[in-house]
């Protein structure tokens, strides 16, 4: 083939083409007159065997000869027919032909009926190509493209010609590159000589086309293309195939740029720095040039007004795409009223975004209606979006463009209306953090807990009594905190001082202990850092909401403890705080002789644990010092008599709490007392599980193996598969990163737990794998599989802890298939 490509007619794939198809010549009675080798290779049947004999006796079967008759009655009349007929082989089976008949005259004026045929199935899957390749150059949406080896056009379809704003007549003989932009046309050359001289097919590359007929209309095309060779392997050219995915390309831009946003505005309570991140983050991806004016109020950081009155406004952040211009913006800090009618006015006063294009209309628009100054460049399209939040407005961002080719369009306005109101979230936050910022302080009042959470550790028993008289509301707390591996934190502390500024600094301190106990930091680490939260504390100047200097809080105490239902150890710290009281299961009462601590907020000073061993129902007794400080007494005394009130066997911790407050207390106490009265609870050692595995290569498989023996006997062999893949999880990070012995324990209570604890002090991260990562998975599956994870760090090393919901019976926990497959361990 030179210079030229049938794709529709006669090809070498057309069954009824010479040398593939079977032919016959019958006479008018059905005799059959000729027979070609085709028909003999097909059929079976030598030209002897049929030649002079009626067809319908030779070929047709008896039960399939109405059916043949019919046809060919059918033919008669039509002078000519086409269909599927049965046709009897030689060796009695029956096939059925695509048959085409034609009535021809012979020289000597003779009619015969020529025939062609050819398998039926062969002809339905011509029939099925040819519909399939009129289907691409007529009816497909996605564009084709025939090119010789020059890459000359033999044939477009009329998606590519849509795309190109020409018709097929006129691509043909010219170059792909002849219908687009220079740098397009370069590009689509370079990618079809490469399929060309590799034979690598192009597939879904994504590339811009600017049609030459339409240069300021940005598109982008997907193209995909294959080379073409003929069965010797001789190359005839390249295919290529179009598609227009201009509206998707925008739609991930958009995506990209929203989602870009989302994470770069609002970094900071700061106004001018939310606003002039907006604009970073709008130029240029969206706009040529962006600037953000809100109404006086809002910079002042006053509440806007509802009544949609507008007013003057103050530009607070702009931004160009060429720097150099940017002096001929309308200054920062400018207060400016824009006319009735503008688009900013209308914007300002309805609420509602404002799209106006003023292409092919010179002077529409006035420099100052733009908001721009007289010098900056013209703009053909201008958008006014209003940055709204909690329902009022607080100003607008106008978007321009002057140097991209194209209009401002609706979902471009979308667009800009979510990233005003996500920045204008921001700058209302912003607006309102200085201002309510005491406001909020002084509101938390009752920031004490409702209801405490109930443990299997302790059972306890608290009260609190506020001062009496109008000394105000203090900074005495309490807090019960479930921790990892059972145990359970019990927490006393009181701010110095009282008031509105007492019991906020109470609210940060009693947060801050939250938020260190889920760190399973030890009681001493606490103290530390609620020590250094009280002295920063101590250094701000709060002021009450008239505006007076307020009450300057410099320190707080606090206890803090730890106690471990397995091995009922209690670890205790306490910052300048009154010693707790033990009450023993005989009824014994005493005070233990404990490290005192720095009070919180005198700075660098240490603290110091201490380990109590407490027996099961023992009663540990927490309190602030305004339940010793009742009639003047001193210290000594009021220990005293709290033991003596707290002394005395099987007594429920409700019925000694009442007791202490009953005898220790008068109506109305001078200062906030908090008591907490915690009665010690041990696990049964059947449901503590515990194992030294060596550091070795074995150390995963015999934990495997141990969890697998132990839950079978607590009765949760339905766990086993989750719990192994977990513990085989923990035990090999253990054993590849700590470089020491691992110890395993299994914890059977409300949830199941399993601790692997090592040497090393570096704690795992759960972190999202690529998919050509090879390891980075591990730590997901065991996110996965439990309620709760976490790492507690103790002096000798670190444990790795999880917790699983025991499954409901019967049943076990369902895996989700997707993390059936085990990955490589994470590193330590």
């Amino acid at each position: 083939m030179t210079g030229s490509v049938t794709l529709i007619g006669e090809s070498p794939e057309d069954p009824y083409s010479h040398g593939r198809a079977a032919s016959a010549v019958l006479d008018r009675h059905g005799l059959v007159t000729g027979w070609s080798e085709r028909a003999r290779a097909l059929v079976g049947h030598p030209a002897a065997e049929v030649l002079g004999r009626r067809a319908v006796e030779v070929l047709v079967d008896p039960a399939d000869r109405d059916v043949v008759l019919e046809a060919t009655a059918a033919c008669v009349r039509r002078r000519g027919w086409f269909g599927v007929v049965p046709v009897r082989a030689r060796d009695g089976r029956r096939k059925g032909f695509g048959v085409r008949v034609r009535q021809v005259t012979r020289a000597d004026g003779v009619r015969e009926w020529y025939l062609v045929a050819a398998p039926a199935e062969e002809v339905v899957q011509w029939e099925i190509d040819r519909s399939v390749m009129d289907g691409l150059f007529r009816r497909s949406p996605i564009g084709l493209s025939v090119h010789d080896p020059g890459l000359n056009i033999l044939r477009i379809n009329r998606a590519i010609a849509r795309i190109g704003g020409i018709t097929p007549e006129q691509a043909r003989g010219h170059r792909i590159g002849d219908f687009l932009a220079r740098a397009d046309a370069e590009t689509v050359d370079a990618g079809l000589r490469e399929v060309l001289r590799t034979g690598t097919p192009m597939i879904f590359t994504e590339q811009p086309c600017r049609v030459v007929g339409q240069p300021g209309k940005e598109r982008y095309v997907s193209v995909s293309a294959f080379r073409m060779e003929d069965a010797s392997g001789r190359v005839l050219g390249v295919t290529q195939l179009v598609e227009d995915v201009t509206d998707g390309h925008r739609a991930r831009r958009r995506l990209a740029l929203l989602t870009e946003a989302g994470a770069t505005i609002g970094t900071t309570l700061d106004v001018r720095t939310t606003a002039q991140e907006l604009v970073q983050a709008a130029v240029p991806g969206l706009a040529d040039c962006v600037s953000v004016d809100l109404l006086e109020a809002i910079s002042r950081g006053e509440e806007p007004v509802a009544d949609g009155g507008g007013g003057p406004v103050r530009r607070t952040a702009h931004r160009t795409v060429t720097p150099e211009t940017e002096h001929l913006l309308v200054p920062v800090g400018t207060v400016n009223s824009y006319p009735e009618g503008s688009p900013q006015a209308r914007c300002l006063a309805t609420g509602r975004p404002v799209l106006e294009q003023f292409i092919d209309v010179p002077g529409a628009v006035t420099a100052r209606e733009r908001g721009i100054g007289a010098a900056a460049p013209a703009v053909h399209s201008l958008m006014v979006v209003p940055l709204t939040a909690r329902g009022l407005v607080l100003g607008f961002v106008s978007l321009w463009r002057s140097r991209l080719p194209e209009p401002f369009e609706e979902d471009d306005l979308t667009l800009a209306g979510e990233l005003a109101a996500r920045a204008a979230v921001s700058l209302d936050n912003a607006r309102r953090f200085t201002q309510q910022h005491r406001a909020a302080l002084a509101l938390q009042r009752r920031l004490l807990p409702r209801e405490l959470p109930s443990h299997p550790a302790v059972v306890f028993a608290h009260r609190y009594m506020p001062a009496g008289g109008a000394t105000g509301v203090g900074g005495d707390w309490f807090d019960v905190i479930p921790l990892s591996g059972a145990r359970v934190a019990l927490v006393v502390g009181d701010v110095v001082g009282h008031g509105i500024n007492a019991a906020a600094t109470m609210g940060r301190l009693r947060t801050a202990v939250h938020t260190l106990a889920d760190l399973d930091l030890e009681p001493d680490e606490v103290l530390s850092h609620l020590d250094d939260l009280v002295t920063r504390l101590a250094g701000e100047q709060e002021q009450d909401i008239e505006g007076a200097p307020g009450e300057q809080v410099v320190g707080a105490t606090c206890l803090y403890a730890v106690y471990d239902p397995v091995t009922r150890l209690c670890s205790v710290a306490r910052a300048g705080h009154p010693p707790p009281a033990v009450v023993t299961p005989e009824g014994e009462a005493s005070i233990p002789d404990l490290p005192a601590g720095p009070p919180l907020g005198l700075g660098g000073l240490p603290f110091e644990a201490a380990e109590l061993t407490l027996a099961e129902g023992s009663v540990l007794a927490l309190y602030t010092n305004g339940l010793l400080e009742f009639s003047q007494q001193d210290m000594d005394a009021g220990l005293a008599k709290l033991c003596t009130t707290l002394a005395g066997p099987g007594r429920p911790v409700e019925e000694l709490a009442q007791a202490v407050v009953d005898e220790l207390l008068p109506a109305r106490p001078a200062d906030d007392v908090a008591l907490l009265l915690a009665q010690t609870l041990t696990l049964a050692p059947e449901l503590v599980a515990t194992w030294e595995l060596p550091a070795e290569p074995t150390a995963p498989s015999r934990a495997r193996r141990l969890t697998a023996d132990q839950l079978a006997a607590w009765g949760l062999a339905d766990m086993t598969f989750a719990t192994e893949l977990i513990v085989s999880e923990l035990v090999t990070n253990a054993y590849r990163y700590a470089g020491g012995a691992v110890t395993l324990r299994l914890i059977h209570h409300q949830r199941l737990i399993c601790e692997v604890s090592d040497p090393s002090s570096t704690s795992p991260h759960l972190r999202r794998a690529r998919s050509t990562d090879e390891g980075g998975r591990g730590l997901l599956l065991v996110a996965q599989l439990t309620a709760r994870w976490g790492t507690r760090h103790t002096r000798e090393g670190k444990t790795v802890w999880t917790e699983q919901t025991m499954p409901p019976l019967p049943g076990g926990p369902v895996v989700p298939e997707t993390l059936l497959e085990p990955g490589p361990p994470d590193g330590t």
